[in-house]
């Protein structure tokens, strides 16, 4: 059963409101001002707290804040109650991150459903999506229902693309948000005289392109198939209008899709500081993530994702042959000794 705390002056309608909320199916914690209020917000912890604006002791503005600067109270959904008088002032709690307003006097139904909404929005935010198509379909199902679903679904196209075919460019603008369905590609950027950087490798269950989509900015990589590859193609429009329609969708979609820019940033370091061979490693390495027992990998694919020529990276390559920790054959590359080549000194 969810708690709601009602702090309210004003007996009747603290009286009615509890009334209303517990026929409902909650349980209410009622509060005669601001000050009770708060101290039963911080022994119940509810699940969302409406509250008056105008009270003596401490007022609705002093509640929230006093509320906002407690680490488990701060992310509890906080609803004010205020009279049409008081609507000119409304902007002030809103700016301190209350999540709603109700105008006394209110209908039973714009009460109940200003409550479930936040609630459901709540538990939103609480929830851990996979990060794959099936994350989207729940975020999805959880914020905006199954009709909303069907529509997005409706709009998907799957593309196949064959090795070495580019998925985008850099440049270009996106119109699209990218879910790999099945296989490998790399994300590189160019300089001016053609060289290539291996900025990412992105294989089966990843989305492509959501940075540069959500800033509304050309394409800053370009993305590349290694091997042939299925991409479900979200049209720009429909993310959009899904991101837009709803705040906890967006929050939860960019911290759903942000988990790799920490790695990128790592990878970063590890090109400018690390020695050759530390770099080549930790490139076989990024490229066995799938566990396969021997990988295809060009040579040149090799040297751009360590950053560094073609020429170096065979010659380490056939160093680690040498050593015993990978073995090649045929174009392919297995590695024979894992832990040794994760523990290879910088």
């Amino acid at each position: 059963m969810k708690k709601i705390l009602l702090i309210e002056d004003n007996l009747e309608i603290r009286e009615n409101t509890s009334e209303i909320l517990e026929l409902d199916g909650y349980q209410v914690l009622v509060a005669e001002n601001g000050k009770v209020g708060v101290d039963l917000a911080l022994k119940e912890l509810p699940d969302i707290i409406i509250c008056d604006i105008m009270m003596p002791v401490l007022d609705g503005y002093g509640v929230l804040h006093l509320l906002a600067k407690q680490e488990k109270t701060a992310d509890i959904p906080f609803i004010f109650f205020t009279a049409k008088a008081e609507r000119s002032e409304l902007r002030k709690g809103m700016d301190m991150g209350a999540d709603d307003y109700i105008t006394k006097p209110f209908e039973d139904i714009d009460l109940l459903n200003a409550v479930e909404a936040r609630l459901r929005k709540r538990e939103i935010s609480k929830k851990n999506y996979n990060l794959d198509i099936s994350g989207l379909d729940q975020l999805i199902i959880d914020s905006v229902g199954e009709q909303e679903l069907k529509k997005l679904t409706e709009n998907r196209e799957i593309r196949n693309f064959k090795t070495k075919t580019e998925v985008f460019r850099e440049g270009d603008f996106p119109l699209y948000l990218y879910y790999v369905v099945k296989g490998k590609l790399k994300a590189f950027k160019t300089n001016d005289n053609g060289k290539e950087l291996i900025l990412n490798l992105y294989n089966t269950g990843d989305f492509l392109g959501y940075t540069d989509l959500i800033q509304e900015s050309n394409f800053t990589e370009t993305i590349e198939a290694l091997e042939d590859s299925e991409i479900c193609l979200i049209p720009k429009k429909d993310f959009n209008t899904l991101l837009n329609s709803n705040f906890q969708v967006s929050q939860k979609f960019i911290k759903l899709l942000s988990k790799n820019v920490k790695e990128n940033e790592a990878n970063i370091l590890k090109i400018a500081y690390n020695s050759v061979r530390k770099r080549i490693s930790e490139a076989l390495l990024r490229f066995s993530e799938d566990n396969q027992a021997s990988m295809k990998i060009s040579r040149e694919d090799l040297a751009n994702l360590a950053g560094t020529t073609q020429e170096t990276a065979i010659r380490t390559l056939s160093d680690f042959r040498d050593e015993k920790l990978i073995e090649i054959e045929l174009g392919k590359i297995s590695i024979l000794n894992l832990d040794k080549l994760k523990r290879l000194r910088n």
